[in-house]
């Protein structure tokens, strides 16, 4: 029976078992990204208040409009009708012409 070969993998080190936490750099740029996407974060709540406010502003300005034109409706509801006026007219339908 041979004694397989050995090779650098298969050197044991500590690569993966010392915490990050306790390496002091590593901490410091954990705590550097937590707070960077954190800003990120606070800009886009911000954006999105923004564009609800002018959703809202819309909102009330087509309410307004409406208003306004139902109201003009009201005013002049004799006075217009709706269609053509005068007899009416018969085409004989539709035609195309090459």
């Amino acid at each position: 029976m041979t004694i397989p070969r050995r090779g650098i993998q298969d050197i044991r080190t500590l690569t993966g078992k010392v915490r990050k936490i306790s390496i002091p750099h590593e901490a410091y740029l954990r705590i550097s990204h937590i707070e960077m996407e954190k800003a990120r974060k606070t800009m886009e709540s911000e954006k999105a208040r923004q564009l609800m406010a002018d959703i809202a502003a819309r909102l009330a300005e087509i309410e307004a409009e409406k208003a306004g034109l139902l109201q003009s409706l009201a005013e002049g509801a004799g006075k217009a009708t709706l269609g053509r006026s005068g007899p009416p007219r018969h085409t004989g339908g539709f035609k195309i012409k090459y």
